[in-house]
């Protein structure tokens, strides 16, 4: 086949796929919230029940990833295990337990003239997805989206479309069952590139873009698409320990923050050490580190806490690593903290771990993330762990959604003005 004629084919299915999801979410926005959550009940039941299809498609990818000489993170992104399965149906369940955002009343007060004005939730539409590597991102971006009653059309990175096919399979099933179109969850089924960018000239049918996945992927989608886009570009998290830290806190906090999950955009990239500190309490954090197995980059004076430590580069300060390397260096109080981190970071996730309010107060009021912590792991940074059930990703942009993009997130509002036959004078 030619490029030209492949080209025309994926064009066509996103078309397809599109115009289709469009006509969907008029029948999700309208269909009743019962409805909706006996969906995500029977999502829920099919994963449980198909786990063992679903983690032979999932060897396929791994196998094919491997092949292909994907990292390591790369490769636990992707992997799905029956604890993982699980996870994807418990997180079902959690969003099928959540209010339906959609006909809520944000807000309404009545004007002197006996006009009544009400602001209430409504859906957004239809959603344009672009994931990579993680194939949990397939059920957690559907039940998001039918749980705000709106349609999306999917589309997994290559790696992982075995797995996210055969999750797809399962939730079309459901919607089916139920009474509600496919269409409400479709999913781009060849591993075509061009299908991104169909993706992303298609404004007459996807009304918002979501994309999930490197830096690469990110800086493509806010370039290249023609409807508004949530996102965020890179997750350069970092963990600031101040001189009022406690030391078995500091420790415990900044290795679970690296080290639980490295290849998770909530892990810390780089830790800011108070030059307050004493040094035996910043070899003990570096020690504790090196032990689970990560590799430093740092300053002179980290450097000279332990030799293993490896000079650092400009370029660490900007490195989102999702591997088990961290960047490390001093910093003189909060002031220098917020600097750095407003400077260097993406506007993901921060922590500082400290005891002196008035630093914790400052450090929570004016670093310009969408995430700000105190006394706690960055790896916290995840729509499940918020209560949401899950998210469609951890937006970094002012405008709209901003942190764990959740149910309510991914709605916007009308007014309704109500009236008793007024006339504008």
């Amino acid at each position: 086949m030619s490029r030209s004629m492949t080209l025309l084919s994926v064009d066509s299915i996103v078309e397809d796929l599109g115009a289709s999801a469009k006509e969907a979410s008029i029948a999700l926005a309208g269909a009743n919230s019962d409805v909706i959550d006996k969906v995500l009940a029977d999502i829920a039941d099919l994963i449980r029940s198909n786990a063992d299809s679903i983690i032979s498609a999932n060897r396929e990818d791994l196998s094919g990833s491997r092949a292909r000489n994907l990292t390591d993170a790369m490769i636990d992104r992707l992997k799905l295990t029956p604890d993982r399965i699980e996870a994807m149906a418990s997180g079902v369940e959690i969003i099928m337990s959540l209010p339906d955002p959609v006909g809520a009343t944000i807000a309404a007060w009545d004007r002197p003239n006996g006009l009544r004005i009400e602001k209430v939730r409504v859906p957004i539409g239809v959603f344009g997805m672009i994931y990579e590597s993680r194939p949990n991102v397939t059920i957690d971006a559907a039940a998001l989206s039918l749980k705000s009653h709106n349609a999306i059309v999917l589309r997994g990175g290559s790696e992982c479309l075995n797995s996210s096919l055969a999750l797809h399979g399962l939730i079309q099933q459901a919607l089916v069952d139920n009474g509600l179109p496919a269409a409400c969850v479709g999913m781009v089924p060849v591993p075509d590139r061009a299908a991104v960018s169909a993706m992303l000239q298609a404004k007459d049918y996807i009304d918002v873009m979501i994309p999930r996945g490197g830096k690469g992927l990110v800086e493509k989608v806010l370039s290249e698409a023609l409807m508004p886009v949530f996102a965020h570009l890179e997750g350069i998290c970092h963990t600031y320990v101040h001189a009022s830290a406690k030391p078995e806190l500091a420790k415990a906090v900044t290795v679970n923050a690296k080290m639980r999950r490295t290849g998770i955009c909530g892990a810390t990239e780089t830790l800011l050490l108070d030059s307050r500190l004493p040094q035996e309490m910043m070899r003990e954090i570096i020690e504790a580190l090196i032990d689970a197995g990560c590799k430093i980059f740092g300053t002179p004076p980290i450097q000279r806490l332990d030799y293993r430590v490896q000079p650092a580069s400009e370029a660490d300060w900007s490195t989102e690593y999702l591997d088990a390397k961290i960047s490390v260096r001093t910093v003189e109080g909060v002031e220098e903290a917020v600097a750095h981190i407003n400077t260097y970071g993406s506007h993901h996730t921060d922590a500082i771990l400290a005891e002196d309010g008035e630093a914790v107060r400052y450090f929570l009021r004016f670093v310009d993330s969408g995430i700000v912590m105190h006394n706690t792991s960055t790896q916290f940074a995840d729509g499940g762990e918020f209560g949401m059930g899950a998210e469609i990703g951890i937006a970094t942009g002012k405008l709209h959604a901003r942190g764990p993009v959740g149910v309510e997130q991914l709605t916007t509002y009308k007014y309704l003005v109500l009236g008793s036959g007024q006339t504008r004078p």
